[in-house]
């Protein structure tokens, strides 16, 4: 009798989170879906006319959407190469030369969440004012001027990176904390593989998921920046969809719809194809799989190679 009193109440306790999380998730679907949800209705209902797709319709015919989004989806492009070539070399160097130095990284990359985008983009427009006053005899001027060209404004891949760095630095840090990057450089190293091949074959196929993550919270960051952009005069894809806002309200809601929908999408993406591969061994009873080094392909080689001699 006791026993089954314990178990109804082990029942009714695993019962209640349970509703707990069902409550909150309804709260936030509700407190997300709203919004979206009249932001579609006011796309779609016009009055005099009724219910007409003619916004979504009209967002590719629109003056300026095909050159601010390509500028954009560029800039996004040039700041991922950017800041994973910067941070992937220096999170493993970090991890496996100076652990201790770790707190000291982490602040720094942080900085740029306590400093605001209108501090960050007053101190490049100093600069940027500074340098043709100062610069003009030098070629670094040259060098100014190429980076504010409108037609890829390379400063804004500069800021941007800035930018993504806390958003990089966690989603590389939670993929290395997951991967025993000693075992394997070590094991890489042993064979005779240089850093960078050890780098490029041993570690980056383990930091897969991380690696998209962090590509993933970039791209959202540029598609979606518009302080730096617009106080610097340029027009990328934020910047044209605030633009238009004045004079074609119902177009510039449904390129936000758009965009939304697309980045849910994309997002969506991201889940299964990085965890796709892992829930596949899984379900198989496998365990999962990991990246081969050259270590690895050289001990099966030789492997086979007595196999077939033996035989």
């Amino acid at each position: 009798m006791a026993r089954l009193t314990t178990l109804k109440l082990r029942g009714a306790g695993a019962r209640r989170p349970r509703l707990w999380r069902g409550a909150i998730l309804a709260c936030a679907a509700v407190y997300f879906l709203v919004p979206l949800a009249a932001s579609v209705v006011f796309t779609i209902d016009v009055p005099g006319k009724g219910v007409t797709f003619d916004a979504y319709t009209q967002i590719f015919r629109a003056d300026g959407f095909a050159s601010s989004l390509l500028l954009s989806l560029e800039l996004a492009a040039a700041t991922i190469a950017v800041v994973l070539v910067l941070m992937v070399p220096a999170m493993v160097a970090l991890r496996l030369g100076a652990p201790r130095l770790r707190p000291v990284v982490e602040v720094v990359c942080s900085l740029p969440l306590v400093v605001p985008p209108i501090a960050l983009v007053a101190g490049i427009g100093t600069v940027l004012k500074w340098g043709p006053e100062h610069l003009a005899s030098t070629p670094f001027f040259q060098t100014l001027v190429a980076i504010q060209n409108p037609s890829f404004p390379a400063v804004l891949v500069l800021a941007y990176t800035v930018m993504a760095l806390p958003f990089v630095y966690r989603a590389l840090d939670a993929g290395l904390r997951a991967v025993d990057i000693r075992t394997l450089t070590e094991a890489a190293r042993s064979c005779g593989t240089s850093w960078p091949r050890a780098l490029l074959h041993a570690v980056l196929p383990n930091l897969r998921g991380a690696l998209l993550n962090a590509s993933f919270l970039t791209l959202a960051l540029v598609l979606g920046e518009f302080t730096v952009a617009q106080l610097l005069g340029f027009q990328p894809f934020a910047v044209w969809i605030v633009n238009i806002s004045g004079s074609q309200a119902q177009l510039s809601v449904a390129v936000s719809v758009l965009s939304l929908l697309i980045t849910w999408a994309l997002l969506l993406a991201l889940a299964s194809f990085g965890g796709g591969s892992h829930r596949g061994d899984g379900r198989r009873g496998n365990p999962p799989r990991t990246a081969r080094t050259p270590c690895s392909t050289r001990t099966a080689r030789t492997a086979r190679t007595a196999r077939i001699a033996e035989e």
